[in-house]
C-alpha cells in the first residue's frame, strides 16, 4: 500500500477535522459552517478560494510548480449531512438534533482537504487542480446546480473525479469500474380515481383500491417482462394511501414510488411503460389514472479512459490485488452524474469495512472509518500527480 508519507504524518489532524464536521452536520444548501471551515483550511494551505457557487459550494484552485501545461483536473467531495437523528454516543456524535453525517460526507470532505494540504505543500505536478466541495448531494441536486451555475466554465476541468466510501468493502480495498456505477433515480405519484360507496355494495361503485392493487402487480412486469433478463431496473411502489373507514369504499387511491435504471435508455423505457400502464389499466375497471413523474438524478456513468487512469492509481495506492474491477453497479443514486455528463471522469468506491450494527450508509449508528482517511487522501494526491505529471 502506497500511502503518501506526508499525508500519514497529519492523519491525526485529518481525524480532528472529520470529527469537527461530524459534530456539526448541516443538510442540503445549509452548509454555511462546513463551507466556512473548508474555505478556512484551503486558505491556510495557501490555496486560492472561491465561494458561493450553488450557494454554499467551495472551489479551491491550485497551480503546480512545474511548467504550466494548460491541463486541468477536478476532484469533487460532497459536504452535506442527512436529516436523521444520530444514535451514536461517542464524543464526536452530532450536536444538532435531527441531523447527522450518516453517509460519510464528513470523511469525503476531510480526505479532499488532506490531499489539498499535501499538494499545496509539494506542488509536484504541472497544470491546475480544482478542489470541488459540493453542497446538497442528498437528493437536492447540488451537483446539478454547480454545473448549471458555470462550474466548468469558471474552473475548466479536462477530467473530473469523485469518490464514495463503501462499507461493504473492507478497509484497504477499492472498487473501480467503467460504465454505469450508480442508477438514475426518479420518483412518481399516481392517483386512481374511482367512485366510492358502501363496502357492502361494491357493485354500485368503482373500487379504486382494487384498481390500485392491479396496478401495483402490473407495474412489476415493466421490469420482469419488459426488460431483458440481463438488464437492470427497479420499479418500487412504496406508499399507498386510501380510505377512512372499514366499511367505506373510497373515491380515490394515491400511490407513490421510485424508478431506478442504469442507462438513459432503460430509464426512458420504464417511464414510458409506467405512463402507459396508468393511462390504460384503470379504464378497464371504469376508473381513471393520473401520473405525476419527477425526473431525479440521472445514471452515474464512468468514462472509459479516465477509469483506466483511476484503476491504475488505485492499484498504486491500494495494491493491484486490492482493486476490484468486477463490482456490480449500485441501484442507489448520486448527483456526481451531472458532472460526468458535463466532463469525462470516473467515480470510485473506497472500502471502509463495516458491521451490521453501525457502518451501513444512512444508518443512525453509522460513522466514517478514520483509519482510511490517509488512503483516500493519497488516492486523490496520486491521481493529480499521475494526470498532471510535473513538466520541467
Amino acid at each position: 500500500m502506497a500511502i503518501q508519507n506526508r499525508i500519514a504524518d497529519f492523519h491525526a489532524d485529518m481525524t480532528a477535522w472529520r470529527h469537527h464536521i461530524h459534530e456539526n452536520p448541516e443538510v442540503a444548501f445549509e452548509e454555511t459552517q462546513t463551507s466556512a471551515f473548508v474555505a478556512g483550511k484551503l486558505s491556510e494551505f495557501g490555496i486560492e478560494v472561491h465561494r458561493g457557487l450553488a450557494g454554499t459550494g467551495v472551489v479551491g484552485v491550485l497551480q503546480g510548480e512545474g511548467r504550466d501545461t494548460g491541463k486541468t483536473i477536478g476532484l469533487r467531495a460532497d459536504m452535506d449531512a442527512l436529516p436523521m437523528q444520530e444514535e451514536n454516543t461517542f464524543a464526536h456524535a452530532s450536536k444538532v438534533a435531527g441531523k447527522m453525517h450518516a453517509c460519510g460526507h464528513d470523511g469525503h470532505t476531510t480526505m479532499l482537504l488532506g490531499a489539498a494540504r499535501y499538494l499545496a505543500e509539494t506542488r509536484n505536478f504541472s497544470g491546475t487542480v480544482n478542489f470541488i466541495f459540493q453542497p446538497a448531494e442528498e437528493g437536492a441536486g447540488g451537483g446539478k446546480r454547480m454545473v448549471e451555475e458555470g462550474l466548468f466554465d469558471r474552473f475548466p476541468c479536462d477530467m473530473v473525479f469523485g469518490m464514495h466510501n463503501w462499507p461493504e468493502l473492507p478497509p484497504g480495498k477499492m472498487g473501480v469500474r467503467s460504465g454505469p456505477v450508480m442508477a438514475g433515480a426518479d420518483r412518481f405519484e399516481i392517483t386512481i380515481q374511482g367512485r366510492g360507496g358502501h363496502a357492502a355494495q361494491p357493485h354500485l361503485g368503482v373500487d379504486p383500491v382494487v384498481v390500485a392493487a392491479q396496478l401495483v402487480v402490473a407495474a412489476q412486469t415493466l421490469v420482469s417482462r419488459g426488460l431483458s433478463p440481463v438488464e437492470c431496473g427497479v420499479v418500487s411502489i412504496t406508499r399507498i394511501h386510501a380510505g377512512t373507514a372499514f366499511n367505506i369504499i373510497p373515491n380515490e387511491v394515491k400511490l407513490a414510488g421510485t424508478v431506478r435504471a442504469l442507462t438513459p435508455e432503460i430509464r426512458q423505457q420504464l417511464e414510458d411503460g409506467l405512463r402507459n400502464l396508468v393511462r390504460t389499466l384503470p379504464p378497464v375497471f371504469g376508473a381513471t389514472g393520473e401520473l405525476v413523474y419527477h425526473l431525479g438524478y440521472p445514471p452515474t456513468i464512468n468514462h472509459a479512459d479516465p477509469t483506466v487512469i483511476a484503476a491504475a492509481v488505485a492499484a498504486k495506492v491500494a495494491g493491484a490485488e486490492n482493486v476490484l474491477g468486477d463490482m456490480g453497479p449500485s441501484m442507489g443514486a448520486e448527483d456526481f452524474a451531472y458532472m460526468l455528463n458535463a466532463r469525462p471522469g470516473s467515480y470510485v468506491w473506497l472500502g471502509q469495512g463495516g458491521s451490521a450494527l453501525g457502518c451501513s450508509l444512512h444508518n443512525p449508528r453509522y460513522d466514517f472509518n478514520d483509519d482510511v482517511l490517509p488512503m483516500g487522501a493519497s488516492y486523490w494526491a496520486t491521481l493529480v500527480e499521475t494526470v498532471l505529471p510535473r513538466a520541467a
